[in-house]
């Protein structure tokens, strides 16, 4: 990673750990599933907001690491309008960006900020907690609601 990429990850994931967007409930959800990291302890509430196959409304509550907790941010803002296949599709590049498996800089104009969370790939212990708030947003959103979610299933 070089050294301008390198600080623009630090820059959002310290930004959005310090002042996580969408923080909170969210009480007139139609899913809302629990997420946890096992190994270090994350564990978060997302509340969605559906309606006719786009997310309207997204939050999220709990505690994590800054990286776990800057990636619900990142992605609250992100997924917010869009619709369900969309965001499918976004899921599976965001984790395959994180594990290292594609080259970030191909996807930038796509991913916008989540493209800084390729970074993530240099330590293969954390990816776990980027990846977190993605798998929970997908198990929600296909048919897992009221249950927990682990990163270890």
């Amino acid at each position: 990673m070089d050294d301008q990429f390198r600080e623009l990850y630090q820059e959002i994931i310290l930004d959005h750990n310090r002042s996580p967007r969408n923080f909170g409930s969210l009480p007139d959800a139609t899913h809302k599933l629990e997420g946890q990291n096992p190994l270090c302890g994350d564990r978060y509430v997302f509340y969605l907001k559906v309606k006719d196959g786009k997310v309207e409304d997204v939050r999220f509550e709990g505690k994590g690491c800054a990286i776990s907790k800057s990636s619900a941010s990142v992605m609250s803002e992100f997924i917010k309008g869009k619709k369900i296949e969309e965001i499918d599709d976004y899921v599976d590049l965001f984790q395959k960006i994180v594990r290292g498996e594609l080259d970030p800089a191909e996807y930038m104009e796509k991913l916008g900020k989540l493209a800084v969370f390729a970074g993530v790939s240099e330590f293969p212990m954390r990816v776990k907690c980027a990846t977190l708030p993605w798998h929970t947003l997908h198990n929600a959103l296909h048919g897992k609601h009221d249950a927990t979610v682990s990163t270890e299933e």
